[in-house]
């Protein structure tokens, strides 16, 4: 397929100009993060990437350290106690993620595409249903179909059926639409914050899975 040559020469070039124009906000959030907690102000967590090959995902660091030991489950709620002060304002923002765009130029990640999930959330590599490993058949993205239609707020049985609906259309067009609706988003700071059970529950999986 020629636009995923396409969409890869534009995902380096995009990246470039956002680092570039974003640079003074990058700076900026770095001190804050610095001066307001302890701890590192790049955040590395392993994720599932292109046909399921680990990597470590950059964000802007916006919890305490430690913060998955610390009893609250792999994804913050609303009035999070983990969350720090300025961690509040770039997660409303979503600056927390700009440091994805490294991810992209490593090759790692696209600009659009299926959020990568955790190594171990909802389920391990191997323990996914073969229907749902056609979500790892592209780069993950920073941004994608199932953040547009709910984002956090819809189970994970939803957003892998999303994910793969994206696979299936994958064009230009897709991700124009996709990136727009994003952009309004961001600027309007919609469904950031996660509303519904997304872990599993010791002996028991909070959401469906999809065949």
């Amino acid at each position: 397929m020629i636009y995923k040559r396409i969409k890869r020469v534009l995902d380096i070039i995009l990246s470039i100009i956002g680092i570039l124009i974003l640079s003074p906000i990058l700076i900026i959030t770095a001190l804050l993060i610095y001066i307001d907690s302890k701890g590192p102000i790049i955040f590395k967590q392993k994720r599932l990437g292109l046909n399921g090959k680990e990597f470590g995902m950059y964000k802007f660091r916006s919890m305490c350290c430690n913060a998955e030991n610390k009893g609250s489950g792999h994804y913050s709620f609303k009035g999070d106690p983990r969350v720090t002060r300025v961690g509040k304002l770039i997660r409303a923002t979503s600056i927390d993620e700009l440091p994805q765009f490294f991810n992209i130029i490593r090759g790692e990640m696209s600009l659009i595409g299926p959020r990568p999930t955790l190594t171990y959330h909802p389920y391990k590599y191997e323990d996914y249903p073969e229907g749902q490993l056609k979500r790892f058949k592209v780069r993950p993205g920073v941004t994608g179909l199932a953040q547009i239609n709910g984002r956090k707020g819809i189970s994970w049985d939803r957003r892998i059926k999303y994910d793969i609906e994206y696979v299936e259309n994958l064009s230009f067009r897709m991700d124009l639409k996709i990136l727009i609706i994003t952009i309004l988003k961001v600027v309007t700071m919609r469904d950031n914050i996660n509303v519904n059970i997304t872990i599993r529950e010791k002996g028991k999986e909070a959401d469906e899975r999809w065949l």
